[in-house]
């Protein structure tokens, strides 16, 4: 069974940065296949991986939608607009040796996200089964998963700043969940860019007033933050630094908190 796992905050959180190294993590340690999947319109986990992508789902979607409007269509006349549209579908799966990436991206025009949406979601109910992990870079809204886009969510984890408004914001996403009727074994919070690593009382009683379980908290990494001014994966730093360093050990109690769960 394909273990999934949602990634969910609001913008600016670093929560994207944190999917990274989750990605990273489980594919060194050889969890098993892993597949991403950046399903944020604003895409950019394939910067933090340091991965080049070919095609999204969003550029596949604008070439087939307006290829009869083209000079010269770029759909070959040996084959069908389906058949087109499986064929670069291939491409848009980036593989690298340890985990594979999907990028969903964005509309170029005013279309609609629904053709984008049930492409991925047709993919995913294809491929998944291929992968022991399915990790989602989500974005705040949680908008692709209440579309029905994944079959399940084993897992959820909530990325906050350290700002009592961003407890808030998460607070809400949680809500949201519960909604949808999700039902993750694992709801956990990684409040992120706390001033060395520790929270505010205030901070803490806005965590336990929200009702969310707090996994730990990362530190401010001057690192991160170099790293993505020079371009360069920020998933790919040293795990005995920083915030990847304190990552590492809540990821290990997570995936401990995980498998015993599944044993149940």
């Amino acid at each position: 069974m394909t273990y999934t796992i949602a990634m969910a905050g609001k913008g600016g959180t670093g929560k994207t940065t944190i999917t990274g190294m989750l990605v990273q993590y489980l594919a060194e340690r050889s969890k098993g296949p892993v597949l991403a999947v950046d399903a944020d319109a604003n895409a950019n986990l394939n910067e933090v991986l340091g991965v080049e992508i070919e095609a999204t789902l969003g550029d596949i979607r604008e070439e087939v939608l307006h290829a009869e409007d083209q000079l010269v269509s770029p759909i070959p006349s040996s084959m069908t607009k389906a058949e087109y549209l499986q064929y670069k579908m291939s491409n848009a799966f980036t593989e690298e040796d340890n985990y594979d990436l999907l990028v969903m991206g964005r509309t170029q025009g005013k279309g609609c996200y629904c053709f984008v949406n049930d492409l991925l979601t047709a993919q995913l109910r294809k491929v998944a089964p291929n992968y022991d992990y399915l990790v989602v870079d989500n974005e705040a809204g949680m908008e692709h998963i209440s579309r029905g886009i994944l079959p399940s969510v084993d897992m959820v984890i909530l990325v906050s700043d350290c700002s009592r408004r961003g407890i808030q914001a998460v607070g809400r996403i949680a809500e949201l969940v519960k909604d949808l009727k999700l039902n993750p074994s694992i709801m956990k919070l990684i409040v992120n860019r706390a001033p060395n690593g520790q929270l505010d009382p205030g901070t803490m009683e806005e965590i336990e007033k929200q009702g969310l379980d707090l996994l730990g908290v990362l530190p401010h990494d001057m690192a991160i933050y170099e790293a993505d001014c020079a371009g360069k994966p920020s998933s790919a730093l040293p795990e005995t630094e920083g915030a990847h360093a304190a990552l590492i050990p809540l990821l290990d109690k997570l995936f401990a908190e995980a498998k015993e769960a599944q044993a149940k």
